[in-house]
């Protein structure tokens, strides 16, 4: 059985590959449940500010491949009935621990997008939307206290999604075919 990882920035697109590699069958291992289920688990609004300040401090107690080590069970879990699909893998570490966990069951995608077209999908987006300066410092944060860049750099496919979602999903289907 085959783990991939999807990865990018904010905006993306990351979520809709996913997506549709779920519709296609794989088993769907959120990274940022575990973000959402910490939030609400300590009484505070889903909101930017409170999900950056989780995540932080989750890296911070059980290190940067937090969400890898803490999504394992759930991965492997997937992995009994079918591929997985990680949606948002984060930092270098965490790219690291999931390479030595699966070697070569484990592909990542990035899906490259440009600011300025991120930026207008995150503050067009029904959920949690963001203003151009919370979408800019959350990327700087990424990049600069997550480590975001080395999984993207190290992606061994990379999507360029600045069209339509309707590419997004044939450009996804084409590589899930190659994949398998």
């Amino acid at each position: 059985m085959k783990v991939v990882a999807i990865v990018g920035m904010a905006g993306s697109g990351k979520s809709e590959v996913a997506r549709v590699f779920e519709e296609k069958g794989f088993a769907r291992v959120r990274f940022g449940d575990i973000t959402d289920e910490e939030v609400k688990k300590r009484g505070l609004p889903l909101n930017e500010q409170n999900e950056r300040t989780v995540r932080e401090a989750l890296r911070k107690e059980h290190g940067m491949a937090a969400y890898a080590r803490l999504n394992l069970p759930r991965i492997e879990a997937a992995l009994k009935k079918s591929d997985a699909i990680v949606d948002g893998l984060y930092s270098w570490e965490e790219y690291k621990f999931l390479k030595d966990q699966f070697g070569e069951r484990f592909t990542v995608i990035a899906v490259a997008t440009s600011p300025d077209t991120r930026y207008n999908r995150l503050g067009a987006r029904p959920h949690r939307p963001l203003t151009i300066r919370e979408a800019s410092s959350r990327d700087r944060a990424e990049i600069e206290n997550l480590n975001k860049g080395g999984p993207i750099a190290m992606a061994d496919i990379t999507i360029c999604n600045e069209s339509t979602t309707a590419n997004l999903r044939k450009e996804t289907e084409r590589i899930i075919n190659k994949l398998k």
